[in-house]
């Protein structure tokens, strides 16, 4: 009787957890002003692929109209590839004994959403650190997007200022800048002692940082330990990052005999595509369903447009104790 219930419930909880994703899914692409987009769109095989025209600006040329006329190399139209790479995870085994689920009996609905929100609370804290991973990896492989003054300063509104301007004309097209609190608390640090003219208020609430967004999340990508400990922001254009098939979802059940007392195991898979703006997934080097290691492995990330402006950000690195 226990196991048969709590099948049915095993159904309900697949089913709201794809629900309570969603919605977490839409409150993290509003508050991050659209640099991460989340979505639940699906895709067939390993990677996602779109082509696009690369740019044809060198096909422009100054013209001596009083010379002869002569003869004039041409600018060849080719497309550039944006590739995606689907990414494999898993939730459990996490395990049961029938005995005690009489709770479940008690009060289903509360169960239900506990299990639903604990299952999509780790499918978004996955495809944020693994997206998020990703994109320092990618972008700190390509030197002109990177300001690095870990050597000798910490975090300020000057680094990030000239981290921005990485992107040159382009730096308007940075919306959010997703840190560590490390560098958070750097920035409020120097904020509050208004060292650098932040703000002239009586109050010691900062808005915003140089006008973007600010997300502060404690990554693993963002802080890395070492001599010195270093922080890094990173600062993403709009759609910079596309993190898609949250939906493709598998779940089982099941009991087994054979110890002192019944145990019921309820595991799950999942898959989602990661895209970066302005980079290819190396499917040679990198390949299928790559692990961590793989992913966070700036050279499997292949940048794919002309101008590094039209990627998918910048990257900050500092002193995280200073």
């Amino acid at each position: 009787m226990a196991l048969a219930n709590m099948q049915v419930y095993d159904d309900e909880i697949y089913t709201t957890t794809i629900e309570l994703l969603g919605q977490k899914l839409e409150a993290f692409n509003a508050a991050s002003g659209g640099a991460i987009v989340l979505n639940t769109n699906a895709y067939r095989g390993n990677y996602t692929k779109t082509a696009f025209f690369q740019s044809i600006a060198s096909a422009q040329r100054r013209v001596d109209r009083t010379a002869a006329i002569a003869g004039q190399a041409s600018t060849s139209l080719t497309q550039g590839e944006f590739v995606g790479v689907k990414v494999g995870g898993g939730f459990g085994p996490v395990i049961f004994e029938p005995s005690q689920m009489t709770y479940l009996l008690e009060s289903p609905e509360d169960a239900i959403m506990a299990i639903g929100e604990g299952f999509a609370d780790a499918l978004l804290a996955d495809q944020l650190n693994t997206a998020v991973g990703c994109a320092v990896a990618a972008v700190e492989n390509i030197a002109a997007l990177v300001n690095d003054v870990s050597a000798s300063a910490g975090m300020s509104q000057q680094a990030l200022n000239k981290g921005h301007y990485k992107f040159g004309d382009m730096s308007g097209m940075l919306v959010c800048d997703i840190m560590h609190s490390s560098g958070s608390e750097s920035l409020t640090d120097k904020a509050l002692a208004n060292g650098e003219r932040l703000f002239v208020s009586s109050n010691v609430t900062v808005i915003s940082i140089l006008g973007k967004i600010v997300v502060v999340s404690d990554i693993p990508a963002l802080y890395v330990a070492g001599t010195p400990n270093k922080t890094k922001v990173l600062s993403v254009s709009s759609g910079g990052i596309i993190v898609s098939n949250s939906g493709d979802i598998v779940t089982n059940l099941e009991t087994s005999n054979g110890k002192t007392r019944i145990e019921t195991t309820w595991q799950a898979d999942y898959t989602f595509v990661l895209s970066l703006k302005g980079y290819a997934w190396d499917t040679v080097n990198g390949g299928t369903s790559p692990v961590d290691a793989t992913l966070f492995t700036g050279t499997n990330w292949d940048i794919a447009v002309t101008s590094t402006k039209n990627s998918l950000g910048t990257l900050t690195i500092a002193d995280a104790d200073l």
